[in-house]
């Protein structure tokens, strides 16, 4: 599956929980902020998954620095923790 966010429309973190949380069914007890991320992402959202931040420098300008790599920084390390996994069982992130 791929996922492809549209950063000129992500201006603050609740931008980016909405647009992850329908394609990747997070479930209506999603609770929209980091911690609840890392756990859908580390242990719930069935691999293989590509997201694809396209404009992410766009989100960067509109949440500011500290957000944006908090965010940044949760994709990141789901993706690390799936590299020893075959290609078919891994989260991967790009950032355009």
């Amino acid at each position: 599956m791929r996922v492809a966010i549209d950063g000129a429309h992500i201006a603050s973190q609740a931008d980016l929980h909405r647009a992850l949380a329908g394609p990747l069914d997070f479930g209506p007890y999603y609770g929209h902020n980091l911690p609840a991320l890392w756990d859908r992402l580390s242990r719930d959202v069935e691999r293989p998954v590509e997201i694809v931040w396209e404009n992410a420098e766009a989100s960067r300008v509109h949440m500011g620095d500290e957000a944006f790599e908090a965010i940044a920084s949760v994709l990141v390390r789901a993706a690390e923790e799936d590299e020893p996994n075959a290609p078919d069982k891994r989260l991967t992130v790009r950032f355009t």
